[in-house]
């Protein structure tokens, strides 16, 4: 993609990022009914997205996109969890939340383009990176299946004592603002290694950051119930996880089309979201235990 692409990219991410800090609930607490239109309508956008990338590119770069965008989307969800504790840890008002998730989204977008760049660089001239790459997915997802990727006690969490260690004297604000950079730079550990499992076109990579993360706090009011109705969350995070990683280890032998590896992607989240219905219809104690927490 030529310097214009980036550009225009960069300028609509601003401009999508300023419209949602103008508009979407400001400087107060959004309602359910408000998160859900505007997810709605980021969907919307990025769907309008891979209409324009069709148009200019083809039809398998449009899928290319959608599928960076669908898995970074999915990846977001425990993005957000982590970000939901640390609010509460620093005690951030609710009114000043949406503006540091704002900050926290535009510092996450030049870290992972940076990432990008230079991890295509590196794929490009050593190939076994791409193996060492699916390895660490495949590990990443199997402790994210089991819950050991979580950490429950903001105190104990690297970005929260880093945090403290670089700005001692800042205020709760600013402290959250650098535990919740820090936490995605940990964040972009698998979701920028999934990314280059799809694809290695930098600017389709990206582009599938950006419009994943330019509705997140519109997602962000939504987190907590999808993550309570959301039962294997874990378990099929993981599974994408783990099927990246083994495309990358088996890419020279066996090539999974973009098509395929969207359907793959969606299956999983399909699957996963079905396997929650069921189980909490099979155990509504537990349901009911995880919407009282």
């Amino acid at each position: 993609m030529s310097a214009t692409g980036w550009l225009v990219l960069a300028a609509v991410a601003i401009l999508a990022l300023f419209v949602d800090l103008r508009l979407f609930a400001p400087r107060r607490a959004a309602t359910i009914r408000e998160g859900i239109v505007w997810s709605i309508g980021w969907i919307v956008f990025a769907l309008l997205a891979a209409v324009v990338v069709w148009l200019l590119e083809g039809g398998d770069d449009a899928v290319t996109y959608l599928t960076v965008y669908a898995i970074e989307r999915s990846l977001s969800l425990d993005n957000l969890f982590v970000f939901l504790l640390l609010f509460g840890f620093f005690q951030v008002p609710v009114e000043d939340r949406g503006r540091l998730l704002f900050w926290g989204i535009i510092s996450a977008l030049a870290l992972r383009g940076a990432a990008i760049l230079g991890g295509v660089a590196l794929l490009e001239r050593f190939d076994w990176v791409g193996y060492i790459l699916g390895a660490t997915l495949i590990y990443l997802g199997v402790r994210v299946a089991r819950g050991e990727a979580e950490d429950e006690d903001p105190e104990r969490s690297f970005a929260v004592r880093t945090a403290r260690m670089i700005v001692p004297r800042a205020t709760p604000f600013g402290l959250c603002l650098v535990a919740v950079v820090l936490a995605d730079i940990a964040f972009a550990i698998d979701s920028i290694p999934a990314a280059f499992g799809i694809t290695r076109d930098s600017f389709h990579i990206w582009m599938g950051n950006v419009f994943a993360l330019i509705g997140l706090r519109s997602l962000f009011v939504l987190v907590r119930g999808l993550v309570r109705h959301f039962r294997y969350l874990d378990q099929t995070i993981g599974a994408v996880l783990a099927l990246v990683g083994v495309k990358l280890l088996l890419d020279k032998v066996v090539h999974v089309g973009p098509l395929a590896s969207l359907a793959t992607v969606f299956a999983c989240l399909a699957l996963g979201g079905l396997a929650s219905y069921v189980g909490d219809r099979r155990d509504p104690e537990g349901a009911a235990s995880r919407e009282a927490a």
